[in-house]
């Protein structure tokens, strides 16, 4: 192989990643955007898998300075999905920014996950979904970098 189709290689597997994070990244954004809407509008969200939505979802936990906690999820999701998008049509640079925020992510993740284990008690399965996709997020960026390390 020449340096041209190694080149070319690693440029479409570096758009796969970036394309399959801004798909999972759509995934997060619609369900936080779900769960913003349905606290807004104090509505409760169907619950049939883990039973403890509500508990969760009306816990002091769930706000931030009376922002809905799924807020800051649709910016953070819209922020992925952009920075995935960006990196897809060309700037690179962003991928480490990618990189940042999900990490960010993945970190609040484990909090709300320990908060609905040991403080609140109760799960809900669209926390839990949003947990997964971060988390998801976070091991593309991550085997994009040890793929382009070797």
């Amino acid at each position: 192989m020449n340096e041209s189709t190694v080149n070319e290689k690693s440029i479409n597997t570096a758009a796969k990643y970036t394309i399959i994070a801004a798909v999972i990244s759509l995934i997060g954004l619609a369900d936080s955007a779900y769960l913003t809407s349905k606290h807004l509008s104090g509505s409760q969200v169907p619950c049939n898998i883990t039973g403890g939505c509500e508990q969760v979802l009306t816990s002091s936990y769930s706000e931030i300075f009376g922002i809905p906690t799924a807020a800051f999820g649709v910016l953070a999701y819209m922020t992925a999905f952009s920075l995935a998008l960006l990196t897809y049509f060309g700037n690179r640079q962003l991928w480490n920014l990618f990189g940042v925020v999900v990490i960010l992510m993945a970190g609040f993740s484990l909090w709300f996950i320990y908060l609905q284990a040991f403080v609140i008690g109760a799960f809900c399965q669209f926390c839990l979904l949003s947990a997964i996709t971060s988390f998801t997020l976070f091991t593309i960026f991550t085997s994009s970098k040890l793929f382009h390390s070797k």
